[in-house]
């Protein structure tokens, strides 16, 4: 485990890095995010959230054909509405603190939580400006039989500034989808195997989504924030489109998991491999999309982290 000082606001050292990349790409801190992005002095380019979905509430479901229960642990438990809504207000709070003024931030969710995100999305004045259902295409089954099998899960796209214009890569969308307009409802399967090499997290997202939301969202070199990183597959999406990222987590489990992914990416043959694998969701060859060409940081500092 590497062990680096982090700028608190207002000079001084005080934050520690649970690790950090040997070019300084993917960096991890372990702790409460609110209480450390208000230590942090830095500003990002674009933000992930999967904050908890509060749906652990002992019900059941399907993985690789076994009944498991939905249970992720104490983190993922209602509080009940009124904490539940502060507890969205408080992160979203603070992350805005923390986006450029022309930075965006989306966070996925389910039926769950994604209404209280939306409610605090808008008293904290940033702008919506999708709402992203991501269409599983190989959705665990229903085993009740009583209900239509759920089968989606919502992505919200906001940006901070409602008067400051915000990036949006409307070409390369429109190209990885077959040269037609992307539209807001996505077609893709949930994790495979190939994503649990390192270690399995209960509510992992697939690579090639955060790679699609990356690429829509940013240019090369810039900076990404995960104040829910669990296993960070915001980081690896990111370091593999020439990202960099800072990923946040109270669970030392999924930090290892985190650790591990990126050393894993360190390895030619497996990186190539999972660009490879981002582009076998789109309607077009990716590969020469994909080409990172950009060496340069395209704007100010770095990461204030020695």
């Amino acid at each position: 485990m590497v062990v680096v000082g982090l700028w608190l606001k207002g000079g001084g050292m005080g934050l520690k890095a649970w690790y950090r990349s040997k070019n300084h790409d993917f960096s991890l801190l372990q702790g409460n995010c609110i209480d450390l992005l208000n230590q942090l002095d830095f500003q990002f380019d674009m933000i992930f959230a999967d904050p908890p979905y509060f749906l652990s509430n002992g019900g059941i479901s399907v993985q690789s054909g076994k009944q498991v229960s939905v249970n992720k642990g104490d983190w993922d438990k209602s509080q009940g509405f009124e904490k539940d809504n502060e507890f969205n207000r408080k992160w979203l709070f603070v992350c805005r603190e923390k986006l450029k003024e022309n930075g965006t931030i989306w966070i996925s969710g389910t039926y769950h939580n994604i209404f209280s995100v939306a409610q605090m999305l808008n008293e904290l004045n940033f702008r919506i400006l999708n709402c992203i259902t991501w269409a599983k295409t190989n959705p665990p089954p229903n085993l009740s039989c009583k209900f239509f099998t759920h089968s989606t899960e919502f992505i919200l796209w906001a940006r901070k500034n409602k008067k400051v214009s915000h990036y949006y890569n409307y070409e390369l969308m429109k190209q990885i989808n077959g040269g037609t307009q992307m539209r807001d409802v996505w077609q893709m399967p949930a994790i495979g195997r190939w994503e649990k090499s390192c270690g399995k997290h209960p509510t992992q997202k697939p690579l090639p989504l955060l790679a699609r939301i990356i690429q829509a969202s940013t240019k090369e070199n810039a900076w990404i924030l995960d104040p829910f990183t669990g296993s960070s597959t915001t980081g690896i999406a990111a370091n593999l489109l020439n990202r960099r990222f800072l990923g946040i987590d109270q669970e030392l489990e999924f930090l290892k998991i985190s650790k591990k992914r990126r050393e894993e990416i360190e390895e030619p043959l497996v990186r190539l491999d999972y660009r490879e694998r981002i582009c076998k969701t789109a309607d077009c060859n990716l590969q020469q999309i994909l080409e990172l060409h950009d060496t340069r940081a395209y704007y100010g500092e770095d990461l204030p982290i020695k």
